[in-house]
């Protein structure tokens, strides 16, 4: 029986003359175009995250924020709603384009995720449960405000992506 090698063909490489310039050294004139980037948009950094880890940012994000405000604003459901839209938006800007529909999806799973240690709820786990919910339902407001905003990141950077895509058609006609 024949075994098959698992390793790729030796790469060959070409002769020094023969290897492309760089891109601004080949064209010089569009050596300075581009799409420049803002002073705000150089400082933050570039969409890396998957759909996975921007729902476990938000999640760890939004956990965190809720011991910040059981710890120093005495389990206040305002600051924790009032923090939890620049998470919102964070995470639907710092999502990678292919995974952009994940974002309006984990942001309320975050919120509740985070609601937990200040949701004010005793007695066992029953009583934890109840007062989860209840601070869930009481402020509803501020988890359909975070979802709508990272809903609408998403969806204009998915629409500057497809006018992106769609601008070299235009220009080739």
């Amino acid at each position: 029986m024949e075994q098959y090698s698992t390793r790729s063909a030796p790469h060959r490489q070409r002769p020094p003359a023969q290897r492309q310039a760089p891109r601004s050294a080949a064209v010089p004139a569009q050596a300075g175009v581009g799409p420049r980037r803002s002073a705000l948009a150089r400082r933050m950094p570039r969409p890396r995250l998957t759909g996975l880890g921007g729902g476990l940012f938000a999640c760890a994000a939004m956990v965190l924020v809720g011991g910040i405000c059981w710890l120093l604003f005495g389990s206040s459901l305002f600051v924790y709603g009032l923090l939890f839209l620049p998470v919102a938006a964070a995470t639907a800007l710092w999502v990678r384009p292919a995974d952009l529909i994940t974002a309006p999806i984990g942001v309320p799973i975050a919120f509740a995720a985070g609601v937990w240690p200040i949701s004010g709820g005793s007695g066992g786990i029953g009583g934890h449960l109840m007062g989860l919910v209840s601070a869930l339902s009481l402020h509803a407001g501020w988890l359909y405000a975070g979802t709508l905003v990272a809903a609408l990141i998403a969806v204009v950077r998915k629409a500057v992506l497809i006018g992106k895509r769609r601008m070299p058609r235009r220009i080739a006609r």
